[in-house]
C-alpha cells in the first residue's frame, strides 16, 4: 500500500476518534476561479464509497448537500459532492460544488493560529512571551475561588503566555460551555464573539464591543477559570490572540490574513462578509429541533452579508471547499504552496506539534463546539494533534456547523469536509465519512495490486 493510501487511511481513523464538535470585514469572498481550474467531476469514480455516502445523505434528507476535499501529495485535489446548497427546488438552487461558501466556525481557529505563527517566525511575538506585553489589561489577572457561585476571586499565579492563548490554557471562558456567574458576566461585557443568525445577531450587538481592542480589554477584566498553564478548557482564546496579531504586526487582524495568509494561497473565496455578488453561492445553515431540520440563517438573507462588529479569530470565517484544503496543503508541504512561502517547515512543525504545558493534558471536547475527542490527543496551535499510533502526525479541528478538517504532514494527506447544520453530531458525518474513504482506499489498492 502507498504512504498516500497509508495517510489516508490513518486520517480516515483520526476522524472515528474525533466527532466533530465575526468588526471590521476582511475582504469580501470575490468570484470563484475559471472553470478551467475546476477539478472535473470524477469523484465518483475515484471515491465511490465516499461518493455513494453523500449522495445518501441527500437522497435521505439528512442535509441539502455536501462537499469533501481530499487530498495526497501534491496530486489534484479530489472533490466530492452531492445535492445543493439550500433546501428548494432544484433546478433553482445551486448545487454543492468545490466553491460553494459554507460557515466554518471554529475551523477559523487553526487560520488565526497559523497567523500567529507567522509573527512568532519573525520574532514580533515570542511562544512563552505574556500577553501583557500587547494587552496591558492583562498584567493582573485574577482566578476564580468559588466559580459555581461567585466571582469571588485571587490573584493568578503567572502571567497568560501566547502559548496559553494557542493551547486554549489560558484560563478564558466561553459563553457556549462556560457555567455560572461567569457566564452572566460573559453575556453582560458582550464577549460572544460570534454570528448564527440576524435576530440573535441584533440582539448580542446591544452588548458586544464595537472593536476587537474593547473586546480584549473586556476579557481582561474578567476572572479567570483557572491558573495559566494549569488546565485545558475552550474558549475566547483565540479571539484575543487576533487583537495581539492586531498590535505585533501594526495591521487590522482582517488586513494581515488578507495579506499574509488569504491572498498569497489564493485563497479568494474566504473572508468575514460575503459580498452581494457572492451570496448566491453561499449556503443556507440549518438547525435541527428534533427530527426536523429548520434554515436559521438562509444564505439569501444571511447574517454574514452584514460586517460583523470585529473580525472573530475563534469563529468567524466564511470559506470554500477548494480555499480550505489550499490552507490546509500549505500545512501539509511545510509552509508554502505553488512556490509562495507563507512559514518555514520548522514553524509548521511546531504549530502542529503538542505545545501544551508540561502536565496540561487534552482528551477531546463535546462534538457540538467543534472539537475532537479521542485517546492520545494532545493540542497545538488552534487545533489537536494526535500523538501516537497510526493517527500519529495529525492536526485538525472542527466547526459547529459540521464541518471537518484534517492534515498529516508528516504523511503529507489532508481532507475537508463542508456542510452546514447545528448540531453536528445529528449525522454521524466523521465516522461515517471515515468508513467510506477506508472502503474507497482498501479498493484503489486492491485494484493497484492486480
Amino acid at each position: 500500500m502507498s504512504m498516500a493510501r497509508i495517510g489516508l487511511l490513518a486520517a480516515a481513523a483520526w476522524m472515528i476518534a474525533a466527532p466533530s464538535c465575526a468588526q471590521d470585514a476582511a475582504a469580501p469572498p470575490s468570484a470563484p476561479p475559471s472553470s478551467a481550474a475546476v477539478a472535473p467531476a470524477t469523484s465518483a469514480r475515484a471515491l465511490p464509497a465516499t461518493q455513494a455516502l453523500f449522495d445518501s445523505y441527500v437522497r435521505r434528507g439528512l442535509m441539502p448537500g455536501i462537499v469533501g476535499a481530499f487530498g495526497a501529495g501534491d496530486a489534484p485535489t479530489t472533490f466530492v459532492r452531492a445535492g445543493t446548497i439550500a433546501d428548494a427546488d432544484a433546478a433553482r438552487v445551486p448545487a454543492a460544488d468545490a466553491d460553494s461558501l459554507w460557515r466554518i466556525y471554529s475551523m477559523t481557529k487553526p487560520v488565526t493560529a497559523m497567523a500567529a505563527m507567522i509573527l512568532i517566525e519573525e520574532g514580533r511575538i515570542g511562544l512563552d512571551q505574556p500577553v501583557a506585553d500587547f494587552i496591558p489589561q492583562f498584567r493582573s489577572m485574577r482566578v476564580l475561588t468559588d466559580p459555581a457561585n461567585s466571582l469571588a476571586s485571587r490573584p493568578a499565579a503567572r502571567p497568560i503566555t501566547i502559548r496559553h492563548l494557542l493551547t486554549h490554557t489560558a484560563g478564558l471562558g466561553y459563553t457556549i460551555i462556560t457555567k455560572g456567574p461567569l457566564l452572566r458576566a460573559y453575556e453582560q461585557a458582550g464577549l460572544v464573539p460570534a454570528q448564527l443568525d440576524r435576530r440573535t445577531e441584533a440582539q448580542a450587538r446591544t452588548t458586544r464591543p464595537a472593536t476587537l481592542k474593547e473586546f480584549a480589554e473586556r476579557a481582561a477584566a474578567q476572572p479567570l477559570i483557572a491558573d495559566p498553564g494549569t488546565t485545558w478548557r475552550y474558549s475566547i482564546a483565540l479571539d484575543v490572540l487576533g487583537r495581539v496579531i492586531e498590535v505585533a504586526s501594526g495591521q487590522p487582524f482582517d488586513a494581515f490574513l488578507r495579506a499574509r495568509i488569504f491572498e498569497p494561497l489564493g485563497m479568494r473565496s474566504t473572508g468575514f462578509t460575503v459580498s452581494p455578488g457572492d451570496v448566491r453561492r453561499l449556503a443556507t445553515n440549518y438547525v435541527y429541533l428534533g427530527a426536523t431540520r429548520v434554515a436559521v440563517d438562509p444564505g439569501a438573507t444571511s447574517v454574514f452579508l452584514t460586517p460583523p462588529s470585529f473580525p472573530y479569530g475563534g469563529a468567524g470565517l466564511v470559506s470554500s471547499a477548494r480555499d480550505y484544503d489550499r490552507f490546509l496543503h500549505m500545512i501539509q508541504d511545510g509552509g508554502i504552496l505553488d512556490g509562495r512561502r507563507i512559514l518555514k517547515p520548522e514553524t509548521v512543525r511546531l504549530a502542529t506539534s503538542d505545545l501544551l504545558p508540561p502536565g496540561v493534558v487534552f482528551s477531546g471536547i463535546a462534538g457540538g463546539t467543534g472539537g475532537t475527542s479521542g485517546a492520545q490527543q494532545g493540542y497545538g496551535a488552534g487545533g489537536s494533534v494526535t500523538l501516537s499510533g497510526p493517527m500519529a502526525g495529525i492536526y485538525g479541528w472542527g466547526g459547529a456547523a459540521g464541518t471537518v478538517a484534517w492534515v498529516n504532514p508528516g504523511r503529507r494527506t489532508r481532507g475537508t469536509v463542508m456542510v452546514n447544520y447545528m448540531p453536528p453530531e445529528r449525522v454521524p458525518l466523521r465516522a461515517e465519512v471515515a468508513a467510506a474513504l477506508a472502503t474507497d482506499l482498501a479498493g484503489a489498492d486492491g485494484r493497484a495490486r492486480r
